[in-house]
């Protein structure tokens, strides 16, 4: 049994039933089943569905954005946002995916050679619960338009969110068993990686957890997509509009409460600019708005549980022990639910455990640096390397940003955030693979070689 706990009060909500032996079994049935008709459905079948999928949403953002807020304490004005991603997200593939699947032909020394993207089979899908429905949707959207089936293995928190996703891919006319969500415990994962009915497996969460469905995957040899921690650098040099760069990062820390793979969680700032920084980063961060997630001022809310909470306020205190300075809240509020308030911290010595770890909440590491080669030394000495942002007015130092820090992404000088058009992914411990575009929905795919011969027809 799944129950929900609100982390605005610490109340118990709904509760789900967990998926038995014989309802796993089932539900990969299906899913095959599902698959041999899906995998014959026309591009026009494909694009269909995925704007019926939309309209769904559209029809039911409410509803989806406060399950959120009551499932992860997620503000409803970021739920709402969150939905209309989703919304974008699925219209991308319908008006797009046709494009992605075109194939290619060559010449060859003996005729001619076709490049095909072909389905796959059924993909599992492991999820988390910080972005309950976009984390889902860019790999449920793209795995609709492949010719793929999708099952999804969804945070234990949020069953109520991945509920309501099935019911609504139901509802716009989605096929028996195209898109099932298993709720069911993580130790229930290897066992369904090796079924032979599954092809493949994508995965959106930490490290440790990534290492275990990777290993699960390695030894069925089947195709896997990691997407693990980040500690992204926010990195300001003297040219940056201050006070955007500064605005910006407070936007990038308390948003979702800093429950965010992506959103910046170390400043790194030129000496030139660091006082004139850390004053409107402060300002910032003390200006707040926390409270009630399901009013629309609020700016953060609470976090996803209270043992999220208190893993936050451990590295906090951890950090202090190592000599570093909590300039500004860190702190945990006396209410029921899982509260604390934005922290800001400096004097971390990078070669700490705290320096080298993702901070999962709404506290920032402020870091002062004298060049642009310390910028990215510092940037890289992680074992992450997911996003980054960079935030100069100069176009040599945007390029040797661009070129020399070990991300998968970096924004220039604007918050770093996933869009359907462009990859997303890390290096390093951030996992690998990518999602998104045509690259996300190419990962799971066949990429065939069809070969003609000199003599065969043109319509061969």
């Amino acid at each position: 049994m799944f129950t929900s706990i609100n982390p605005a009060t610490g109340e118990a909500g709904s509760s789900f039933e967990e998926l038995d032996e014989d309802g796993i079994e089932l539900a990969l049935t299906r899913a095959q089943t599902a698959y041999r008709a899906w995998r014959n459905a026309t591009i026009e079948q494909r694009t269909a569905l995925l704007s019926a999928i939309a309209d769904q949403w559209a029809a039911n953002k409410q509803h989806l954005a406060e399950t959120a807020v009551r499932e992860m304490g997620k503000p409803i004005t970021g739920a709402l946002a969150e939905v209309d991603k989703c919304i974008a997200g699925f219209r991308h593939y319908a008006e797009q995916g046709p494009g992605y699947l075109e194939g290619r032909t060559v010449k060859t020394p003996t005729g001619r050679a076709q490049a095909r993207w072909l389905p796959m089979g059924p993909v599992l899908a492991v999820m988390p619960w910080n972005f309950p429905y976009w984390q889902v949707v860019r790999f449920l959207a793209p795995t609709i338009m492949a010719g793929n089936v999708a099952l999804l293995k969804h945070a234990s928190s949020v069953q109520g969110c991945a509920a309501l996703m099935q019911q609504l891919a139901s509802a716009a006319g989605a096929p028996d068993g195209l898109f099932q969500n298993l709720a069911i415990k993580s130790d229930k994962v290897a066992d369904i990686i090796a079924d032979k009915r599954v092809v493949a497996v994508t995965l959106t969460g930490s490290e440790g957890a990534g290492a275990k469905v990777a290993t699960a995957a390695g030894r069925a040899l089947k195709k896997v997509v990691l997407e693990l921690g980040g500690s992204d650098p926010l990195i300001v040099m003297p040219s940056a509009d201050i006070d955007l760069a500064a605005k910006t990062a407070v936007t990038a820390r308390v948003q979702n409460a800093g429950q965010s793979c992506i959103c910046a969680k170390r400043m790194i700032v030129h000496a030139e600019v660091y006082d004139a920084f850390l004053e409107r980063f402060e300002a910032g961060m003390r200006a707040v708005k926390i409270g009630d997630p399901m009013d629309p001022e609020t700016v953060m809310g609470p976090l996803s549980s209270e043992a999220q909470r208190d893993t936050v306020l451990e590295q906090v205190a951890r950090a202090q022990a190592e000599g570093a300075t909590l300039r500004l809240g860190g702190e945990r509020i006396d209410r029921p639910g899982a509260w604390m308030t934005p922290g800001v911290l400096t004097g971390i010595d990078p070669e700490s455990d705290v320096a080298k770890e993702e901070i999962f909440g709404p506290v920032a590491a402020v870091y002062k640096v004298a060049n642009i080669a310390q910028a990215i030394d510092l940037a890289n000495d992680v074992p992450y390397g997911l996003g980054s942002s960079v935030w100069t007015q100069d176009a040599a130092e945007i390029e040797q940003f661009a070129r020399d820090i070990e991300s998968g992404m970096t924004a220039v000088n604007a918050l770093l955030a996933s869009t359907p058009e462009a990859p997303f992914g890390g290096v390093k411990l951030s996992g690998h693979g990518r999602e998104l575009g045509p690259w996300g929905m190419h990962e799971f795919m066949n990429l065939k070689a069809v070969m003609y011969g000199a003599g065969a027809k043109p319509g061969d």
